[in-house]
């Protein structure tokens, strides 16, 4: 096995115990770029002398005995609305081009501190919006590898690098982890601070991460959560233990709520039949559920607080170059400023409402099972339809996809899996236990 196609932890452990080195490992990873990139192109910035100088010095420390993270050596893909001192950070749009920040954004500097190895930064769209930029699906470079996190899965699924992280404010990890066919986690609203990365909406904005299992997941989002003082939203609590949580097993096998959400309509034929052979397999451990045409009004909420929060946020850009953004962009940000504030507040509110109702199915289930988009990934470059994600980005609830079912063309479909808020390590323990049953396409 080529070493590009190694695992996260498994890459981990091989530098660790001596049997590989970091130079090895990321020479493997950027020939594949070399290799694939040409139809994929995932990055918007990647410097060969400047990786293979980061493992020289990884690989040297290593020699000398000095302490090593749990990401020691392993190459690791930015989305690039986060900040980096080594690499420009262009937010996908012309209006920062060559803008070179001084300082590391807290998760990449979390990153270093485990020991990665920071690849590139990887094509986003515009300003995380729904503008595209050039990344291509890794399975079939005609259809969209969905957005905005466009380069971080596709880099993913490309095995040219075991793992990455962007970024969620409606659907904008869940989706393109769906549609490039790898292991997506968006954890809850707080848990991995945002500081140096684009801020779009304070109440909406994650952090998540991709790889290609869900162990995986659980590294980088341990290596990632915890407190940072300069965003609000994080608390001081101690340290998850997502890898342990991961690899355990559940003391009994684990019950799902099949969830069609109000927005089952949207749901494609293909997507239809591959849900209900899902269902059909796993027999008596899923029930479906209805959680109430209450929680229809969350894409109405949702948007409210993205345009509002936007308008806001990206007001000094509309006014200095609205003639550089997209034509979406620009009505977002004009719809988003003649919002009444009695109405974006009832929006920021209403989350806490719908979570407290979600709580009769969290008492029973461990987990919602539903799509993560309506179909598999459009021909075209649109970034697809983000309505099945929408709601869990409203209520800040963990959710998480994994390559499990497929169309009769090939092409991956996401199952999401939604927890409780907060209870992100369950949910974890419950998606690998339901990744070690199916397998990867299964029940489809």
């Amino acid at each position: 096995m080529s070493l590009c196609a190694l695992g996260l932890a498994e890459a981990a452990a091989e530098i660790r115990e001596g049997r590989i080195t970091s130079v090895e490992l990321v020479t493997a990873c950027l020939d594949r770029v070399a290799e694939v990139d040409g139809d994929v192109q995932a990055w918007v910035f990647l410097d060969r002398e400047h990786v293979l100088r980061q493992a020289e010095a990884l690989d040297e420390q290593r020699r000398h005995g000095r302490p090593t993270g749990p990401l020691h050596g392993v190459p690791i893909a930015i989305k690039d609305i986060f900040d980096t001192s080594d690499y420009p950070t262009e937010l996908g749009s012309p209006l920062w081009a060559g803008r070179t920040p001084r300082n590391d954004a807290v998760a990449v500097a979390r990153l270093r501190a485990a020991g990665a190895v920071i690849m590139g930064k990887t094509v986003t769209a515009e300003y995380a919006y729904f503008h595209p930029g050039k990344t291509r699906n890794p399975h079939d470079k005609e259809r969209t590898p969905g957005g905005s996190s466009m380069g971080s899965p596709a880099a993913v699924a490309a095995l040219m690098v075991p793992g990455a992280i962007g970024s969620q404010t409606n659907g904008s990890a869940i989706r393109p982890a769906a549609y490039c066919g790898v292991v997506g986690f968006k954890p809850s609203h707080g848990l991995i601070p945002r500081t140096g990365a684009l801020l779009l909406s304070r109440p909406l904005d994650h952090v998540a991460v991709f790889a290609r299992s869900v162990e995986d997941v659980a590294l980088l989002a341990e290596v990632l959560a915890g407190f940072d003082d300069e965003d609000l939203d994080t608390r001081p609590l101690a340290s998850p233990p997502f890898v342990a949580a991961a690899a355990s097993e559940p003391p009994l096998p684990p019950r799902f709520a099949f969830v069609k959400s109000p927005f089952w309509d949207h749901a494609e034929p293909v997507t239809r039949e591959a849900f209900a052979e899902l269902v059909d397999v796993l027999g008596e451990d899923v029930a479906e559920v209805e959680i109430g045409e209450s929680f229809g009004r969350a894409l109405e909420f949702h948007s409210t607080v993205m345009e509002v929060d936007m308008a806001h946020n990206l007001h000094r850009d509309y006014e200095q170059g609205r003639d550089q953004m997209s034509p979406r962009l620009r009505q977002l940000i004009e719809r988003g400023r003649n919002y009444k504030a009695v109405d974006y507040t009832g929006a920021v509110a209403g989350k806490e409402a719908l979570n407290a109702s979600l709580d009769f199915v969290f008492d029973e289930y461990d987990a919602i099972l539903t799509p993560a988009a309506p179909g598999e990934a459009p021909l075209g470059m649109e970034t697809g339809n983000p309505v099945f994600c929408t709601l869990w980005t409203y209520l800040g609830t963990p959710a998480i996809t994994l390559p499990l079912l497929a169309s009769e063309a090939g092409l991956p479909l996401g199952v999401q899996l939604v927890g409780r808020r907060g209870n992100d390590a369950r949910l974890l323990r419950t998606a690998r236990w339901l990744a070690t049953k199916l397998g990867p396409a299964g029940g489809g």
